[in-house]
């Protein structure tokens, strides 16, 4: 029997709704309304969650799409910084604060680190969806600064990729990919949470001194990754902010800087971290770059660059994302390739991106694989990501052989599978 795609909208769309979070915060009595990751568990404003919700909600109502945007804006800070986590309303959920600590806070409401700069990639859907140039040029000031900020403090050796100074800035947490340099034993064990909690405190300790100087913390050299998956993503961003740019009437030059630098960190990916005997692109660790050879969904991620080398792309797609030793599970996209020492379906190690599957990355890869010529293996994507939604309900991940859901309920970001559905019906 095919999946019920009006009962998973009907199930997204009820998500959305009741994971909105409406109110006055005790930070300067600011109002906030936006949708939470999951009401119980992430209750505050993550960055790149919001960027998801805000592309979904353009299916349930444009105006709250823009909301989200507006409501996240305001965490930029005046240098362009713009935190990975708002808490507004840190009194009222002192339950789920302690589960998501230790978090390295810059102010008593936000943190004083980043997450994937998804947002110019929503406000370019936005734009593409609503036509509204208007809400373009009033939210496009401090993504643009954002942009800028990124290139300034987190790229000190100037090689146009951005480097992260610790696992949760990439929003993948606990992915084996960084085992190695956070001390972390390969497998994934009921030891894993507990090695990984006390390798990120040692990570804040060795940032205490530097908290306020934050263009120093890359030159430490304690954690300084160049990831493949955050730097496709800034690349595709730039790409939004060039058009973005143009649409909101500011002069040429800035629109050819932005699309100047996108070419640039396209180029750095290809030629820095693409191994042409394993087919795959591998994140750089340290300030020696040493390629990080643990696959994972990353390696694939350049795929989302429309103008990513066509043989590359190719060879992505038919030796890792094909292979069903690797990727293609019953439900991909596994966050980890099945044969990897800590792949983790069944989330024994109770840490995140260690092997279920997640529906941003199946987003992601979708819009990728279509740009590529993909389409019938996009397709099977959507088909099987429904089908895990209809199986275990609104997830916030997925078992890849059995489609079975894991982690918290009611997750923000599931929704996204309305986008896809959408472009699916677009295209038949």
């Amino acid at each position: 029997m095919p999946p019920d795609h009006n009962r998973v909208i009907a199930e997204a769309r009820r998500v959305l709704s009741g994971n909105r979070q409406r109110g006055v915060s005790d930070w300067g009595g600011r109002r906030y309304d936006f949708v939470c990751p999951s009401p119980r568990t992430y209750p505050f404003q993550w960055f790149w969650d919001s960027a998801f919700h805000a592309i979904a909600l353009l299916h349930v109502d444009p105006e709250l799409a823009k909301q989200e945007i507006r409501c996240l804006m305001q965490g930029a800070q005046p240098d362009g910084f713009i935190p990975h986590m708002i808490l507004w309303e840190k009194g009222t959920h002192e339950e789920a604060l302690r589960e998501v600590q230790p978090i390295w806070l810059a102010d008593p409401f936000f943190t004083a680190t980043i997450q994937p700069p998804v947002v110019a990639r929503a406000v370019q859907r936005i734009y593409d969806v609503t036509h509204d140039a208007d809400f373009v040029r009033e939210v496009l000031p401090p993504i643009r600064r954002f942009f800028r900020w990124l290139k300034a403090v987190r790229d000190p050796d100037d090689d146009a990729l951005v480097a992260l100074i610790q696992p949760d800035e990439s929003g993948l947490d606990a992915s084996p990919k960084y085992d190695a340099l956070m001390g972390i034993a390969p497998e994934s064990t009921e030891e894993t949470l507990p090695q990984l909690q006390r390798s990120m405190q040692r990570l804040y300790d060795a940032y205490v001194p530097y908290r306020s100087e934050p263009a120093r913390i890359p030159a430490l050299d304690v954690f300084t990754w160049e990831d493949v998956m955050v730097n496709a993503i800034y690349a595709d961003g730039l790409r939004c902010l060039a058009k973005l740019t143009a649409v909101a009437g500011d002069p040429g030059r800035e629109a050819e800087e932005f699309s100047a630098r996108a070419e640039r960190v396209r180029h750095a990916l290809e030629t820095k971290c693409w191994d042409e005997d394993a087919g795959v692109f591998w994140d750089l660790a340290g300030w020696a770059e040493k390629p990080a050879r643990t696959l994972t969904f990353t390696c694939l991620f350049p795929l989302i660059l429309e103008d990513l080398d066509p043989r590359k792309a190719k060879r992505l797609v038919d030796e890792h994302l094909l292979n069903e030793k690797e990727f293609w599970l019953p439900y991909p996209i596994p966050s980890v390739a099945a044969s990897e020492r800590a792949f983790d379906p069944g989330w024994r190690a109770k840490t995140t991106w260690r092997g279920p599957t997640w529906m941003n990355v199946n987003w992601y890869l979708y819009w990728g694989l279509r740009a590529h010529g993909r389409g019938d293996i996009a397709s099977h994507i959507v088909e099987r990501s429904i089908a895990m939604i209809e199986r275990s309900g609104i997830r916030e991940f997925y078992d890849p052989r059995t489609g079975e859901g894991e982690g918290a309920r009611d997750f923000g970001w599931t929704t996204l599978v309305l986008d896809l559905i959408a472009a699916e019906r677009n295209t038949g």
